[in-house]
Order: C-alpha cells, then structure tokens, then sequence
C-alpha cells in the first residue's frame, strides 16, 4: 500500500512539475505576441518587460504572495503571511510536495502579470512596470486567488474557475484596462477629430508564432488544474475541450472580420483563438465538447465587437487586444459556467443559482482589480512617472530605455562603401 502511494505521488509530482514548465513556456508566447503585434523600436523593451515579470514576481510570490494566496483563510478574505513559503500549508490537503505546487501557482501568477504588458506597449517607463509587476504579485493578484482557490469567500459560495479564466485572465485584463485608461494612447493612434488610426505591428510571423506557443501551453495550464497525472478521464477531457473552444473561436472570429471587413483578418484571428483558450479556462472540466464548441463560438464573435469598442468608443489603446482576449472573454467565459456546467447549468437544468454566483465573482474580481491598479498606477504616475517622454516615444524604448537595437544591422557606421566593396 505505501509504494502504491509513493508512485501515485511521483506521478501526481511530475504531471504538475511538467505542466508547470509548459505554462512557463507560455511566457515566450505572450512575449512573441506582443513584440509581433507592436512596433520593431519597442521590440528588446517588450521582451525584458515580458523576462522581468516573471523574474520579480517569481522572487516576490515566493517571498510573500503564494502564503497570502495559499495560506490559513482570514475571514475568507486573505490567508496568513508566511515568509518564503517555509510552512507545510497542510490545510490545502496537497497530494504533491508543496515545492511542485509551489512552482505550479508560481507560473499562474506570472501569467496574470504579463498580460499587462501589451496593452501599455511602446509609451511605458520600465522602471514604472516592474513596480507594477512588484504589487500585482504581491497582493493584487494573490487576494483574487484566495478568495477563489485558497478558501476564501467566493470557493464558500460554490464560485466555479477551475483553471482561471476571472483568476488569472480577466485580472490581467482589467489591470491592463486601468494602466492603459491612465497611460493614455500612443502618439498618432487618434486623430484630431478622435478617429482611431491603424498602427501596424512590425512582425506577424512573431505574432502568429506567439499564439501558437499560448495554445501549446494552455495544455498545460487547463489538465495542469487537476494537480493530479492520475486523473486521467479529467485530464483527456480537458484537452478536449481546450482545444475544441480554440478552435471554434478562431473558425467564427475568422468567418466575421470576413464579412465585416471583405477579408479574413489575421490578426484578429490569431486573437480569436485565444479569446476561446481564455474562454473555456474556467469551465474546461464542467462542460461536454458541446458546451466547450459554444463557448469558443461566443468568445469569437465577443472578441470582434469588444475589441472595437475598447478601440473605437472608450479610445483605449491597447495594442495587442489584450483586455478584449484577457479582461472580456475572461469574463464572458466564467460567466458561461453557470449555462453550459453539465452539472448546475441553466442548460442542464441547474436553474440561475450558479450563473449568479458566476457573476458575483466576475464583478467582484473586477470591483477589486480595478480598484486597487487605479490607486497603484495613479501612484506611480504621480511619483516616479508611468509614460516615457514624447521623443523617447518617437525614437522607439529600445534605445531611450536600454540603448540598443533589436534589429540593428551589425554594420559598423563609420566604413565606407569603398571600404565595404
């Protein structure tokens, strides 16, 4: 009996550790997405933002935001501080050594980090994100996973986010909603008369390839959920219905830029096939492939019209769609729980009881979120600043910010062409 618990656990260990590094894989992915969907000058300063986030908030969720999200509940609200995590954290009843879930949380909190960084692209101070980054991994975001995954008040009232889609994904999006709102758009996005101007990013074989590396990883993030390699009808299905609400997302997405726009868009596909990933992210074990094939087709028309009226109306900038994919269809997809659950959904019988819950989770997730990043980034703006100058802007952060460029061509200046020959 012992050495059948020993292997249960050794595999339990290694699925989580496993699924771990493939979350953190997703890091590339974002980092792709963001430096494909912006500007060439921006393109080094994207990139240590998107390095920089996970290096502070691993440092600092280890220090202080796993015990805050993960230890014993204070009122349902926050759980108690351990320094560097060295408690045993025996009320969670983990299956795995605390070091794996360690890790495994580790990489979720990054992902609710990063998500930031597209929408504030090409005008933020560095120094500026990695104060942010510093807060968001230290309380912002550990609160939210308390309250959900930690024991806390909302996991009482029966809150259904399996993998993250309000946790980790539509936290993201709401901050990135409120550092943008405050940053204000880049030079030349509006018009004088406040019409929205198109600014290309400079790479879509980056950005194409970005998205591919977040799909991949989402296999590890969704069946990752289960904490457990045993659990092997859970884990099959998940990978289902992940895959599934991707897909259908990117086929509607595709199918609507075409009518509306007279061509497939790339772009807004490539965003439509997250908008189903971050969809399906908090229901991905309660619905049947069905369920997950309408989820990912609501994401996909949601994800068009979101991101237009976040462009077009609010006159947010956000380069690369991220509170529309992250904030939006966060939302749309955690509140699609309470329709599509095979187990107390509307659709199933399950009345409105756990679409309500649904709901008071998304707003109070987002009461919270956007509360706490208005006072962070009005904060660091009215301290150290939180936008570049207008040259730096101009000249690119890569060279005002770090002094190099990302795609420099290696030719010295001062040869002459004679000289070259």
């Amino acid at each position: 009996m012992e050495t059948n618990l020993e292997m249960i656990t050794a595999i339990d260990t290694l699925w989580v550790v496993l699924c771990a590094a493939l979350v953190f894989f997703m890091q590339a992915g974002f980092c792709m997405v963001e430096t494909g969907f912006t500007r060439a000058k921006n393109a080094g300063n994207i990139i240590m933002k998107n390095l920089m986030d996970f290096a502070i908030g691993s440092l600092i969720y280890w220090v202080v935001g796993f015990s805050i999200m993960f230890g014993v509940s204070a009122g349902g609200f926050i759980g108690s501080l351990d320094l560097f995590s060295t408690g045993t954290f025996e009320h969670l009843g983990l299956t795995v050594p605390k070091e794996a879930f360690l890790i495994f949380q580790t990489v979720f909190a990054a992902t609710a980090a990063t998500i930031v960084s597209g929408a504030m692209a090409e005008r933020t101070k560095f120094s500026s994100y990695l104060i942010y980054s510093f807060f968001i991994t230290l309380i912002i975001y550990p609160v939210v996973g308390h309250w959900t995954w930690g024991g806390g008040w909302l996991s009482e009232l029966g809150f259904m986010d399996f993998a993250g889609s309000t946790v980790v994904h539509s936290l993201g999006g709401w901050s990135a909603l409120m550092g943008a709102w405050i940053l204000g758009p880049r030079i030349g996005k509006y018009s004088s008369d406040g019409k929205s101007q198109a600014i290309p990013g400079h790479s879509l074989t980056l950005g194409a390839l970005g998205v591919f590396i977040l799909w991949f990883g989402w296999f590890g993030f969704n069946p990752g959920s289960t904490l457990s390699g045993m659990a092997s009808v859970d884990i099959s299905h998940i990978f289902v219905t992940t895959n599934l609400s991707a897909a259908m997302a990117a086929t509607v997405t595709m199918i609507i830029t075409w009518i509306r726009y007279k061509k497939p868009d790339v772009s807004m596909t490539l965003n439509g096939a997250l908008a189903g990933l971050v969809a399906i992210t908090a229901g991905t074990h309660a619905v049947s492939p069905v369920g997950a094939v309408c989820i990912g087709a609501i994401a996909g028309v949601v994800i068009v019209y979101a991101i237009e009226f976040i462009d077009k109306v609010l006159k947010i900038d956000d380069p690369v769609g991220a509170i529309g994919v992250h904030g939006v269809c966060g939302a749309t997809g955690t509140l699609l729980v309470g329709v599509f659950a095979v187990d107390g959904g509307l659709l199933y019988g399950g009345g409105f009881d756990l679409l309500i819950v649904q709901a008071i989770g998304v707003f109070a997730v987002a009461a919270w979120t956007l509360t706490t990043t208005f006072i962070l980034f009005k904060t660091i703006k009215a301290t150290v600043g939180l936008r570049v100058h207008a040259e730096e802007e101009i000249n690119g952060l890569d060279i005002e910010e770090h002094g190099i460029e990302s795609y420099a061509d290696f030719q010295p200046k001062n040869i002459s062409l004679t000289q070259q020959i």
